[in-house]
């Protein structure tokens, strides 16, 4: 499980475009908190922390405390907004959610043993098609990543969401469909092959 994050707040006094560029040229972001049946809460954080978070590569899929004017608030990130020129974050929203809410998050998916997959061993090209899972699971036991082993794969192998060890607690979101997130594709030089084999084969 990642750590949790803390990041200090104030409230927003004024609303509007003015009062946010203000808040962005004084190096502070412009945020919401909203959910869990109370009143949505305009507050600004600090670029520099909120850029810190985001470094650490797993803010989006961590429970991020909110210390607004002593208060903690319980949250999960939703959403960050950037500029499409300079990339600084413009705005960002966040969930309040209870210590043990069921929570859906975008987990990184990290493959493993590549050195005992045949299907690697051959030169087999890793296509990722999922590079995050869609999970529901206990805001205090969200994952940091999922692992999944390439172990005895051979080329043309398919790997679907049936085959993964989820952690405790934790389930896809998605249920209508065994979908894939990886498979073993040959590269071209050993389709070329095969395929003159199969030739000579039928002459």
């Amino acid at each position: 499980m990642s750590d949790q994050l803390t990041l200090s707040a104030e409230l927003r006094e004024r609303a509007g475009k003015g009062a946010s560029r203000a808040l962005r040229n004084a190096g502070r972001v412009p945020a919401v908190i909203y959910g869990n049946n109370e009143d949505p809460a305009a507050i600004h954080i600090e670029e520099k922390m909120l850029l810190k978070a985001l470094h650490t590569g797993h803010f989006m899929n961590s429970v991020v405390m909110i210390d607004v004017g002593g208060k903690q608030v319980r949250t999960l990130p939703k959403d960050v907004a950037f500029h499409p020129v300079t990339d600084r974050p413009l705005h960002a929203d966040f969930l309040r959610i209870g210590e043990h809410s069921e929570v859906h998050v975008n987990v990184p998916v990290h493959f493993t043993d590549e050195d005992t997959s045949p299907g690697m061993k051959r030169g087999a090209v890793l296509n990722i098609v999922r590079h995050e899972l869609e999970l529901i699971c206990d805001a205090a036991m969200i994952p940091d990543d999922i692992k999944i082993s390439l172990k005895g794969l051979e080329v043309g192998a398919s790997i679907h969401i049936s085959h993964v060890a989820l952690p405790a607690g934790a389930r896809s979101a998605i249920t209508d469909r065994d979908f894939t997130i990886a498979t073993l594709v040959a590269p071209s030089g050993m389709k070329s092959a095969e395929g003159d084999t199969t030739k000579a084969d039928a002459e």
